[in-house]
């Protein structure tokens, strides 16, 4: 399937590329990163009242006949070699390249499922003003390619719910490309964002004039 697809190439790619989501009920618009940027509304952020528990995840996904969470959904897109999916969507075999720290893995278990803008950092910026079913249908997002992220767990831990202001991933070279996803996400949930982080993400754009961001608004 094309989500499944282009995660395959992105996972194993090298280079900038742009978003691309697949959602058919919004037309996509393509932007250069620094004009993207400056689609994001600033405001500032507050974490009062966040709780991880009011974003349920991972729930039955996208497909729920087919026994897997999102989480084991996204590894199986997202691999490079396919795994086994055996009963109870038990995963064995396959590989993933980390593209944060430019790491092959051969086991599930020693992956993460990144949220391309973290949780909490949703929450500050706009999610707490969420229902709870917009909050579960952002936890689970499958309908953008890089919404989230097969990673290895010490590049996700690394991160955390840090902005690009304080945390890029560790290879220099994938910056454009996590900078471009990170403002297509924000664009794709009309989530807000921070002075200091909107000061980041302009240095970021200023040196990837190459870089397009391409996004779709949520249902």
């Amino acid at each position: 399937m094309l989500t499944t697809v282009l995660r395959g190439l992105a996972a194993a790619s090298l280079a900038a590329l742009p978003l691309t989501v697949s959602s058919p009920a919004h037309a996509a618009e393509t932007l250069p990163l620094a004009e993207a940027v400056t689609r994001l509304p600033v405001d500032t952020e507050s974490r009062d009242g966040y709780n991880r528990d009011a974003f349920r995840h991972w729930n039955t996904g996208d497909d729920p006949a087919d026994g897997c969470s999102t989480r084991n959904e996204v590894l199986i897109a997202e691999a490079v070699e396919p795994p086994t999916v055996g009963p109870r969507c038990r995963l064995t075999g396959g590989s993933w390249w980390s593209y944060y720290d430019q790491v092959w893995v051969t086991s599930a278990s020693g992956l993460d499922i990144d949220h391309m803008v973290p949780l909490a950092e949703s929450w500050d910026s706009g999610a707490s003003a969420w229902t709870p079913e917009r909050r579960e249908a952002y936890a689970n997002d499958q309908g953008a390619a890089a919404s989230l992220i097969a990673v290895t767990a010490r590049s996700n831990r690394s991160k955390a719910d840090q902005d690009p202001s304080t945390w890029l991933p560790p290879a220099t070279e994938v910056h454009c490309r996590y900078v471009a996803e990170w403002v297509a996400t924000k664009l794709r949930w009309s989530l807000t964002a921070d002075e200091a982080e909107v000061a980041a993400l302009d240095e970021a754009a200023a040196g990837c004039p190459d870089q397009s961001v391409t996004y779709e608004p949520a249902a």
